[in-house]
């Protein structure tokens, strides 16, 4: 071997071996988001996609953790973790917070506002909800990078609910709020119970009836086999995902960056409708061809009816701040607007 061809050798290992040096190297930043599901549920699993997206999109230079519920603080502790440093994000349900400002609990979940994710979204996007939410999360050192969406939640029964009249003097699971007194408002005994209890709760009979997530994964927790009365598609809740971050870290960020993260925001909102409801459609195909399950769809009289309900309990709600009215005015002109109101 000549000397030239020696150094040749040499040379050519020593880049090797900087390439392979460089394509392991620790991201510029690494952070840990909290969300507000357990672990393998279909929308834990998509918001870890999504952090698996960034990391691409972004060559390796961000490196997000996804953690499931409760794991670092509870659930409705996110929103100050996120902006004291401890969580560095959060995708979680807005509604988690409507302790701290009521306008969290109106912006989470307009209950029987929104019949389509993609209704929700646009109203985010061009009716001016990003904004006021934007500005509702900025005091507490949040920025927020955008809102998604899931399916219509789908409603757990023990007993046939065919109409609203059928509500009354239901014992039903529901979360403290709006979801709360709407349903108080329709004649129905709502409970207040973590999402933990509520299997054994339809089981024994301690509730009859729940507001629990979307149907796939309600059937994969076999809800639908201990109360055989789904409600499908969703009357009632189909609640935001606020993807946030913290304010200080954000605003750190080179541009580039902020712009792949808004981007990845983006895809995310079509990758997780899409996904959950292509789950939704094999859960319901499931569930229909076993003979003990009855999946009661409600008519659109009936689906008014409900809505005209809470819509009484959104204007009552929006007299309590000043941001609960802004809110308020801005959906209800974005829903006459399209005719959905």
């Amino acid at each position: 071997m000549t000397v030239p061809n020696a150094v040749s050798k040499l040379v050519l290992l020593t880049a090797s071996i900087l390439a392979l040096s460089s394509a392991v190297q620790a991201a510029d930043y690494n952070w840990t988001f909290q969300t507000s599901e357990t672990a393998g549920e279909p929308g834990f699993v998509n918001k870890t996609k999504w952090a698996e997206n960034v990391g691409i999109l972004s060559g390796g230079r961000i490196e997000i953790e996804i953690l499931p519920i409760g794991s670092v603080v509870p659930h409705t502790d996110t929103l100050e973790a996120v902006g004291s440093g401890i969580l560095q994000g959060h995708l979680t349900d807005p509604s988690y917070f409507s302790g701290r400002d009521p306008a969290f609990a109106m912006m989470g979940n307009l209950v029987g506002a929104w019949s389509d994710p993609f209704e929700l979204l646009g109203f985010m996007q061009s009716g001016g909800g990003h904004e006021l939410y934007a500005e509702l999360v900025e005091p507490y050192g949040v920025h927020f990078i955008g809102a998604a969406a899931t399916e219509p939640e789908a409603f757990v029964a023990g007993v046939p609910i065919r109409t609203v009249e059928d509500l009354k003097g239901v014992k039903l699971r529901a979360p403290e709020g709006m979801v709360f007194e709407i349903f108080s408002k329709a004649g129905a005994a709502p409970v207040a119970l973590p999402g933990s209890e509520i299997f054994s709760a339809l089981d024994k009979g301690v509730v009859d009836a729940a507001d629990n997530t979307v149907f796939a994964t309600n059937q994969a927790l076999g809800m639908n086999d201990v109360a055989p009365y789904p409600l499908y598609p969703g009357f009632h809740s189909l609640p935001l995902i606020d993807i946030s971050m913290n304010k200080e870290i954000w605003d750190g960020l080179p541009a580039d960056l902020q712009a792949i993260l808004n981007a990845s925001v983006d895809q995310f909102i079509f990758d997780h409708v899409y996904s959950v409801r292509m789950l939704d459609a094999a859960a319901v195909a499931e569930a229909r061809a076993n003979p003990a399950i009855e999946i009661i769809n409600w008519s659109g009289d009936e689906r008014a009816k409900f809505r005209r309900i809470a819509q009484e309990e959104w204007l009552n709600w929006a007299g309590r701040s000043e941001m609960t009215q802004r809110y308020y005015d801005a959906v209800t002109a974005y829903l006459e607007g399209r005719n959905l109101l």
